[in-house]
């Protein structure tokens, strides 16, 4: 049988990413889609199933358009659409594309690339079967109109022939004749594979019927190529080394009873038929290698999921063997999901199941050997009895060595739970007197808090009187300014008051004088002597009591 598949060299630093449309029209978009970044031997994937490309060493290729500074509008008869590319004239749509600018490129194959990958379910799914059946259907597109395409026309042809989205992505740096190969089923269209086509030159008619397939990664049946290891989800002829994923085998009944592959005259068994060759393999021996070189590495969910496989591959299986392992499966599967049994304990029972068969198959061979008449010396049986009591020995000490190395796990788990429970202990004592701690500070924050508090509603008391006392004396102040600006106008308008009746009685005085001059002058001229006598006179007769000062008085003095 054919040997687990391993991990090739040519898929390193690659994973998977993104959901593709497959190539083949016939397949539905909303076919489940495998999700695992495994890689093999014979890396296998479809173009429905996932997209791949180098992650690691990821370069950005160089863009046709250089940079442009300012967007550039595209006038409406300058525009092109996806229908424009999948059945204009290559040379047509090439001088267009020259001429618009890099982001409206970028926005046609963002536009695709949405397509792709089916986000609004039938209407895309609809879309895409057009823009492939327009492409598939033109005979122009031949090696030589291909080479005078742009570089993005291209990568938009080959992204809808195949329906891979990858093809679209910028870190993707196929060189033009690569595309042009991939675009005319020359070279295989998985992107991590890259093979010329027919891969190792097979002659056979699956690989040379021109449709793209590549035995070395893709599936005999749906054509997918994904990159899952040792695993059992992959079947592999003994004969031509073709794939086939056991789900595309379980649905087209290529897994079914037949007369086993050593002899072909002994009992019927669960076998594989391979499409391409059309020649059967038996699978309980390939199961059995698949669990000896690969179980030991899987987790318990891979290891759920092989047995998964075993339990289907085996599932209609009349042969007492293949029962007995579908019976198994079924019971490790089981355990594992419920907890009852370790990821370890389970791979150890299902190897040493392999090995009861191998015993049984034996046993069988003996006594349908035996029966024919053929009798055994008594040596030939001691010898062989003595295999079986080694063998069950050496089955009994495997499994006390498993035993014990359980119970020495379980013993480092329980020390390792004992460790951790003293340090949680200690952990808890001292989060205790941390507690207490921060519990004391808190209360005597808290007391600090209420005296600052009293302090504080004391200092707003005397504040608040302060403030009082100071609205009191701003009152007497406005007050007292009021009465002294009274005061002030009141003297003001006296003295104003008493100059003028100063002035009053000076210029009635004055005119007194000038009336007595000039009757002294209208009586003969007078005597100048007599006219000076009556002005001391005038002059030197003191006011009255109550009478007005004289201070403004110019020619008088204050007594």
């Amino acid at each position: 049988m054919h040997p687990p598949r391993q991990q090739s060299q040519g898929g390193e630093g690659l994973r998977t990413s993104l959901s593709l449309v497959s190539s083949d029209p016939r397949l539905s978009l909303d076919e489940p889609r495998s999700n695992t970044g495994n890689l093999r031997e014979s890396p296998t994937e479809s173009a429905s199933s996932r997209e791949i490309w180098p992650v690691a060493a990821a370069i950005k290729r160089e863009s046709d358009c250089p940079d442009q500074a300012v967007i550039r509008r595209v006038s409406g008869s300058d525009k092109i659409t996806l229908h424009d590319v999948a059945r204009e004239r290559v040379d047509i749509i090439c001088e267009k594309m020259v001429h618009l600018p890099c982001e409206f490129l970028d926005e046609l194959k963002n536009e695709l690339r949405v397509i792709l990958e089916g986000g609004n379910g039938s209407q895309h799914r609809e879309e895409f079967f057009i823009l492939q059946k327009l492409v598939q259907s033109r005979s122009d597109l031949t090696t030589k109109t291909l080479a005078r395409t742009h570089r993005v026309q291209l990568e938009i042809l080959v992204a809808i022939n195949t329906g891979i989205q990858g093809f679209l992505h910028p870190s993707i740096n196929l060189s033009q004749a690569s595309l042009i190969e991939i675009f005319l089923y020359k070279r295989c269209r998985n992107l991590a594979c890259g093979s010329q086509l027919p891969a190792e030159d097979c002659t056979c008619e699956t690989c040379t019927n021109g449709n793209g397939f590549c035995n070395l990664c893709m599936c005999v049946i749906c054509s997918k190529f994904d990159f899952e290891v040792n695993t059992c989800r992959w079947i592999g002829c003994d004969l031509c080394s073709h794939w086939t994923h056991t789900d595309c085998a379980i649905r087209e009944q290529l897994i079914c009873m037949g007369p086993s592959t050593q002899n072909g005259t002994g009992p019927s068994e669960m076998v594989f038929k391979c499409q391409a060759c059309n020649r059967t393999s038996e699978l309980l021996g390939w199961v059995k290698d698949v669990f000896q070189h690969c179980a030991l590495s899987w987790d318990g969910e891979a290891l759920i999921r092989e047995l998964d496989f075993v339990s289907r591959i085996f599932h209609g299986s009349k042969d007492p063997r293949g029962r007995k392992l579908h019976w198994k499966s079924d019971d490790l599967k089981e355990n594992l999901r419920s907890g009852k049994v370790e990821t370890t304990a389970a791979c150890t029972a299902i190897l040493m199941f392999f090995k009861e068969l191998e015993l049984d198959s034996q046993k069988t061979l003996e006594n349908v050997e035996s029966g024919s008449g053929r009798l055994i010396v008594p040596q030939e049986a001691c010898n062989r009895i003595s295999e079986v009591v080694h063998e069950a020995v050496r089955n009994m000490e495997m499994v006390a060595n498993e035993k014990m190395r359980m119970f020495k796990k379980a013993r480092l788990s329980f020390d390792a739970c004992e460790r951790e429970l003293a340090d949680k202990a200690r952990e808890a004592g001292e989060l205790k007197m941390d507690r207490q701690k921060k519990k004391l500070e808190i209360e005597e924050l808290e007391r600090i808090v209420r005296l600052k508090s009293a302090e504080a509603d004391m200092f707003q008391t005397k504040a608040n009187e302060a403030k009082r006392e100071a609205e009191r004396l701003q009152r007497i102040l406005l007050a007292k300014s009021d009465k002294s600006e009274e005061e002030y106008t009141s003297n003001y308008l006296k003295q104003r008051l008493s100059e003028a009746e100063a002035e009053k009685q000076y210029l009635y005085e004055k005119i007194k004088m000038q009336e007595s001059s000039r009757i002294l002058q209208s009586s003969g001229g007078g005597d100048p002597l007599v006219f000076s006598k009556i002005h001391d006179l005038l002059y030197s007769v003191p006011p009255s009591a109550d009478g007005p000062s004289n201070d403004g008085h110019p020619f008088r003095t204050n007594p």
